[in-house]
Parts: C-alpha cells; sequence; structure tokens
C-alpha cells in the first residue's frame, strides 16, 4: 500500500474534542427548527434561504436534493422539509464560492489535509478548473478547452470501455438520459451508479421474485396500513419526512415493529415541529415492538416469522395465510413451507439474537393481518446474504397476500433523490435488450449490447489500467466507495479524471495524472437557457415523476446546467459523427423530455404531465397485482441461514450515518439523537465486549480489517459504550470506509458489504 496516499485520501487521523450527552428517545423537534435555520441562514442569508425553503418541495418549486422520500400528492405543508433537507439545501445555497484565486492559494495537498467536513464547508465551485500532469495547484480553463481536453483523451483511447462514466443520485431525468445517450453512442456500457452501492440488493431482489426492481406502496398506503415494519433504516437522520407518514399511520391504528442494530430516535419517537405539541416537546411514540437484531440476523428473524405464520396457519387452516393469494399469484410455497418447518425456531432466534419470546410475540400480530407495509434501507442491502434476505422480506409478505392491495407491500427508502429514477433513465451497466432496442429505434445507431463495469468492477479496472479516464456526474467517489485507499489507487492510475460537481469534495483532491472540475448548477439554481427558463425532473422512492424547478440567483456565470455540460461534452467528443442533435437539447429540456416520451414506457406524454402540479405516477405492476416475472407469477425464494464465525477478538462492524450528515456531506460533527458531539472517529461497542477487551468508555483504539490477508487499518478512534448487540460495533462513513474490503460484496447485486465488515479492535500505542 502507498503510504504516501494515506494524507490526500483518508480523513485526518485527529480528534476534534468528543463531548457526550444523553441518548434521545424521540426526534425532531425544536431543535431540528433551530439546527435547520442555523444552517441555512448561516450559509445563505435570510432573504436567499427563506426563498429557497419557501420553494422546497413544493409542487411549483425544486426538489429536495437530499433524500427521495415522496411528497404528499395532496396539499402540501407550509415547510415540507425536515431538518436535513434544510441543511443541504443550505449546502447548496450557500454564498461562498470557490475562484481560479482560491487554488492558487491552496495546494492539492494542502486542501487534502483537511477533514471532509472542512473541505465541504469552503463553498460552491465557481468556474471549470484544470489541474495539468504535475501541478501542485488547480488553475482556472476555459469550458471549451474543458471539453476539449476530454474529448482529446476519450478519442485517443484504444476502446471506449477504457473509459468510465459514474453517476451520483442527485442527477436530474433529463441529464441521465443524455448521459447514457451520450456514453452508448460513444460505445460503452460502463456506466456504474450510486445504487451499485446502495439498493442494488433491492432491485435485484424484487426483480427476481416479483418482476420490479422497485417498490409496490404510494404514501397513502402507509395510513391505510395495519403494520409497518422497517427494517435495518433511521428514518429520524436519512428521512425525517417519513416520521410525519408514520405519526399519521399510528393515528390511523397502525402497528409499527422496528428491526435495527441500535436504538434510533425516529424509530422510538416523534416531535412533529409542523404541529404545536411537537414544538412543545410532547412525543408521539411510534415503535410497538422493537426488535434489536445482531448485525445481520434480519434473514434468520425473518425466517423464523415465516415458520411461525405457516404453523399457526395449520392449526386454524385458512385464517393466517391467504392461501387464495398463494395458489393464484405465486410459485414456490411448499417447497418454502417444507424448508421453513425443517428450521429450528431457537436456532433462528440464536442467529437473529431476538429472544424467542419476542419472535412470537411479532408473529402473533401478524397473525390477523393483511395490510402489512415492509420498509427498509441500507441495514439489509449491504450484506454478503443482502438479496436473500430482502427475498424474505418478499416471503412474509406473499404468505399474507400483502402486495397488490391498499395498505401493503414493499418500500424500499432509497437515498439520493433521484437515484430510482438516474435508473428509469438508463444509468445501468447491464441495460436490457428491449432498452437498447427502444434507444436503436429512435436514434438510427447500434449500441453496445456487451454488459460494461459498476461501481466495484470500475474501481478494480481502473486499479488494474483496464480503464484509464474516469468522469463523474456529481458524487463524491473516493469517499462513497469501499477500501479507501486502493480506491485511490485506482483513481491515480488514471490518465484523467472529471467532476461535474457543485461544491469542492476530496475525489478532486486524489485525482488522475490529469483532472478537470466541472461545476454545474444545483437543483435550487435558476437554469436559463437560450433566453429561456428550463425545469428539470425527478423520481422518487415511489415511482412519481414531478418537475423541479430552481429559483435562485446562481452564484457564478461561469457555471453551465448538467444537461448542458452533457451536451457540449457530447458534441466535443461525437463530432460529425453523432446522430443526435445536441444543441436542441441543451436550448429547450422539453426536447429532452420528448424522446424520453419515445424511448422509455410509461413516459408517454411527458412533458403535459410533468408539468401537472405534483407530477404522475409511473406504471408499477406490483400496485395491480401483478408480477412480471418469467411465470407471471411472485416467487417464493428459498434461503439458507450461515452464521458468521467470529475469533474470540473479532467484532462485526457496520458502517453508519451521523445525524449531521447526508450520504458523503458532512454538514456538522455532532450526532444529537445518539448523544454525540464534536466528533467523528467514535465506535459505538457493547460494555461487555469493552469489558473483555479492557477497554473503558474514551479509550483510544486502531481498528483492523485482515480480509485476503492484506492489513486494512483505520486509527485513532475512541471507544463509545453504547446500547449495540454484543459483538458488534458501528463506526461512521466514511472515516472507516476504509476498513471495507472491495471484494467482499453481495452475492448477485455486487453491492459492498459495508454492514459486515469483521474487525480486530486494539488500543492504540501511543506514539
Amino acid at each position: 500500500m502507498n503510504e504516501e496516499l494515506k494524507p490526500a485520501a483518508e480523513n485526518p487521523e485527529e480528534h476534534t474534542g468528543l463531548k457526550k450527552g444523553k441518548i434521545r428517545r424521540s426526534a425532531a423537534g425544536m431543535p431540528a427548527v433551530v439546527a435547520s435555520m442555523r444552517h441555512v441562514f448561516g450559509e445563505a442569508g435570510v432573504s436567499r434561504g427563506i426563498k429557497a425553503l419557501a420553494n422546497l418541495n413544493k409542487k411549483d418549486g425544486f426538489d429536495c436534493p437530499s433524500c427521495a422520500w415522496p411528497d404528499p400528492d395532496d396539499d402540501r405543508a407550509a415547510n415540507e422539509y425536515c431538518e436535513n433537507g434544510a441543511k443541504a439545501v443550505a449546502e447548496e445555497a450557500t454564498l461562498k464560492k470557490l475562484t481560479a484565486s482560491f487554488f492558487a492559494a491552496h495546494s492539492v495537498n494542502e486542501l487534502a489535509a483537511l477533514s471532509d467536513y472542512e473541505i465541504g464547508k469552503k463553498g460552491r465551485i465557481a468556474e471549470p478548473l484544470y489541474l495539468s500532469a504535475g501541478a501542485t495547484h488547480y488553475g482556472a480553463i476555459s469550458w471549451e478547452d474543458a471539453f476539449k481536453k476530454i474529448a482529446g483523451a476519450l478519442n485517443t483511447l484504444p476502446s471506449p470501455d477504457e473509459a468510465i462514466f459514474y453517476t451520483s443520485g442527485r442527477t436530474s431525468n433529463e441529464a441521465a438520459f443524455l448521459y447514457q445517450l451520450f456514453v452508448r453512442e460513444y460505445g460503452t456500457n460502463n456506466l456504474p451508479d450510486c445504487s451499485n452501492m446502495c439498493h442494488e440488493s433491492s432491485g435485484v431482489a424484487l426483480g427476481e421474485s416479483l418482476g420490479i426492481g422497485k417498490g409496490s406502496v404510494k404514501l397513502e398506503d402507509l395510513y391505510e396500513a395495519e403494520v409497518i415494519m422497517i427494517l435495518g433504516q433511521n428514518p429520524g437522520t436519512n428521512h425525517p419526512r417519513m416520521l410525519t407518514a408514520l405519526q399519521k399511520a399510528k393515528a390511523n391504528g397502525a402497528m409499527i415493529i422496528s428491526i435495527n442494530p441500535l436504538p434510533e430516535a425516529g424509530l422510538m419517537g416523534f416531535n412533529n415541529p409542523q404541529q404545536l405539541k411537537g414544538m412543545l416537546g410532547i412525543t408521539t411514540t411510534l415503535t410497538d415492538i422493537f426488535l434489536q437484531v445482531k448485525i445481520n440476523g434480519d434473514m434468520a428473524l425473518l425466517q423464523a416469522i415465516g415458520k411461525l405464520l405457516i404453523e399457526a396457519d395449520e392449526k386454524q387452516p385458512g385464517t393466517v395465510l391467504d392461501i387464495d393469494f398463494i395458489n393464484n399469484n405465486t410459485i414456490g410455497f411448499a417447497e418454502l413451507k417444507s424448508h421453513l418447518q425443517g428450521q429450528r425456531l431457537e436456532d433462528l432466534a440464536q442467529a437473529s439474537g431476538i429472544p424467542v419470546e419476542q419472535i412470537r410475540e411479532t408473529a402473533y400480530v401478524l397473525e390477523s393481518k393483511k395490510r402489512i407495509i415492509v420498509c427498509w434501507a441500507m441495514g439489509l442491502t449491504q450484506h454478503k446474504n443482502a438479496v436473500d434476505t430482502i427475498k424474505e422480506i418478499v416471503n412474509v409478505l406473499l404468505l399474507k397476500g400483502s402486495i397488490g392491495k391498499r395498505g401493503a407491500g414493499t418500500l424500499p427508502v432509497r437515498g439520493h433523490s433521484n437515484v430510482q429514477g438516474d435508473r428509469t433513465m438508463g444509468i445501468y451497466e447491464k441495460p436490457s435488450t428491449a432498452f437498447l432496442k427502444s434507444l436503436e429505434n429512435n436514434f438510427g445507431f447500434t449500441l453496445p449490447a456487451h454488459h460494461g463495469y459498476d461501481t466495484v468492477q470500475s474501481i478494480s479496472a481502473m486499479h488494474d489500467g483496464r480503464a484509464k479516464v474516469f468522469i463523474a456526474m456529481g458524487g463524491n467517489f473516493l469517499s462513497a466507495t469501499p477500501d479507501t485507499l486502493y480506491t485511490a489507487e485506482a483513481l491515480m492510475n488514471c490518465d484523467l479524471t472529471v467532476h461535474v460537481s457543485t461544491k469542492l469534495n476530496r475525489s478532486h483532491l486524489v485525482h488522475g495524472k490529469e483532472a478537470l472540475i466541472l461545476p454545474c448548477l444545483g437543483r435550487s439554481d435558476k437554469d436559463i437557457q437560450n433566453g429561456k427558463e428550463q425545469f428539470v425532473s425527478c423520481e422518487n422512492s415511489m415511482g412519481v415523476v414531478q418537475s423541479s424547478r430552481g429559483v435562485l440567483q446562481p452564484v457564478s456565470d461561469k457555471l453551465l446546467s448538467e444537461c448542458a455540460i452533457v451536451c457540449r461534452l457530447a458534441s466535443a467528443t461525437l463530432g460529425s459523427i453523432t446522430k443526435v442533435d445536441w444543441k436542441k437539447y441543451m436550448d429547450d429540456y422539453d426536447l429532452i423530455r420528448d424522446d424520453i416520451s419515445r424511448t422509455i414506457p410509461g413516459f408517454s406524454e411527458y412533458n403535459r404531465r410533468v408539468r401537472e402540479p405534483g407530477g404522475f405516477y409511473l406504471p408499477n405492476c406490483n400496485r395491480e397485482g401483478q408480477f412480471n416475472t418469467s411465470t407471471s407469477r411472485a416467487h417464493f425464494n428459498i434461503s439458507t441461514v450461515s452464521m458468521l464465525s467470529l475469533a474470540d477478538d473479532e467484532l462485526l462492524m457496520m458502517t453508519i450515518r451521523s445525524h449531521d450528515q447526508f450520504n458523503t456531506t458532512i454538514y456538522g460533527l455532532n450526532d444529537r439523537y445518539r448523544g454525540i458531539y464534536n466528533e467523528r472517529r467514535v465506535v459505538l461497542m457493547n460494555q461487555k465486549d469493552m469489558s473483555q477487551a479492557s477497554l473503558k468508555d474514551g479509550d483510544v483504539v486502531d481498528l483492523f480489517n485482515f480480509t485476503d490477508g492484506k492489513e486494512r487499518a483505520a486509527k485513532n478512534f475512541i471507544v463509545v459504550a453504547y446500547p449495540i448487540p454484543e459483538r458488534c460495533c458501528a463506526t461512521y462513513f466514511p472515516e472507516a470506509n476504509v476498513l471495507v474490503p472491495l471484494s467482499s460484496v453481495a452475492d448477485k447485486s455486487n453491492t459492498p458489504c459495508s454492514k459486515q465488515v469483521v474487525v480486530k479492535v486494539v488500543r492504540s500505542t501511543p506514539q
């Protein structure tokens, strides 16, 4: 391992001064309001901040650049946003900007020595920047020269497959469609995206078992559910507006079952800041049953629940399972029944970490219920057995007939605000034959049919020299990916790295031989093209496509929209051989949507429907009680629970977010709900494991992973005693990403196993 990479590739191994408070039992309330206003007004000023918030998530405003939680179809609240949505807007609406003079005064190495938090707080990038081979400082470059450099690098590659085109989840539908069209006309399917690292496991599991890789419920289904199960998700931090929906569901009589290794505040209670009671700190209790599973104990728990439901129906035939639904709509029930009957409940309970009686209590609740919704996030998707675990969710829902009816179904809760839309638009390294055929019919050129690289494969390809140009449409690739030092080496092996970005991040500072930063408009910025105001669109977690129209004056007149960047890059690269009129797209986004309508199912009359207040729903076969599988039926799945064997000095680690964080963007240094302040280099441990290792609260330790016989180290972490299951621990990412092996991935989805990392915790040796 190249030791010189460490200062640049990782956050500084320094402490910022840990302060501890009490662990909260409820989320939001006045502290959330205060934090929101402090961030927004501090970054954007009062008038600009008020204008941004007044238009956030409104039907004629702009879509939140944070999470993908849906907006209500009907009337929306006066303040239709959450604390972390406000923080995301603050980051984007900031008045701080970085010009070439800033980079002339600060070298790449100097900036790389800062923490991710400090880097992100510098401000918006205000003009295109170029780092020449061997240079120490970024300098200004014209847009024309920037596109010429990229085109030259792409057109001198021996094969288009030596270029990687990454996409983050904030890219609009229009820009994503243009991006994949350009990349495929260029000649490759190397279109990795952030889905590969988060909900790829959900897409694979749902696609194989139910025929569509998306969830089946609408927002109003939550209000009609009898039971809502939440697995591997922390909505209070990652999707705070979900708490309003859960509060309404509770008022309508729903029971909430929360399943998670940590007792997160947002799962337990909610102080709704939109209501007087919430402002006064009067809490709505959310969770009725909390099951504190071991890390990756979910599959065993779900199998135990399925086993008990089948046993209950055996005692009273037809009263627990929906036999008519099973007979008419599924295959594989007899095999699943035989498999679960052969499992010992006590073994499944041990594997899950949940006492048998608590599992029985949960199954009993489900016995008489039909309208069941199951929600999940990355606590389920980033494990070796993630796909099979999500299929166990499907098994339970199919047993109850809880798909294709009101108040029931699947709900994978997506992270970034248009990650689902990007995939719908064709950002995928394994496009279907039907999608490629539609593109060929509409654009008249032959597309590459072979699969491209996903994110993990892209890192390996760059590291091995099989890929030489890396282009990222948004995101912070280095900090988002696993095996940080290996990924850094991969990026540095490239001849050219290019990042389309709004703000400075660590990926700009760990670069190829040459590097470019192309500054783009944010979601909140006005977009004027050819003298006409434009808008874009996004798809949320529940398949609603709606318009997003920026309202703020951009901080610089040297910014381009994502659509304009793609069009100009395509024109420069493809030149006279292109079959696409890129200029017309850049001048009028309606023309992009017209071609999306002709290409992608579900988008007929796109321009008319997206202008309707609130947008429109895409088709969803599961909502209609249909299953677009090879058999036209839903598939039960059989999987085997395997117990991970840990040595006496090993723990199972999962990476988590702090409350002052969204993905790789660090808003602050506090994790308010967990009672951790002013520090990110912490490891949450069970008190018994601490005693076993002769550690106490506040001790400083180093964390090691030895997968594949290779030492990975994350140093100088502070031990924090926390109510986490024994033999488990938790750390924040990206600080602990260095410990996540690139080779440790989920079966079928190839998603990095960031929630299933075997580590050793060793007391730090004083330097």
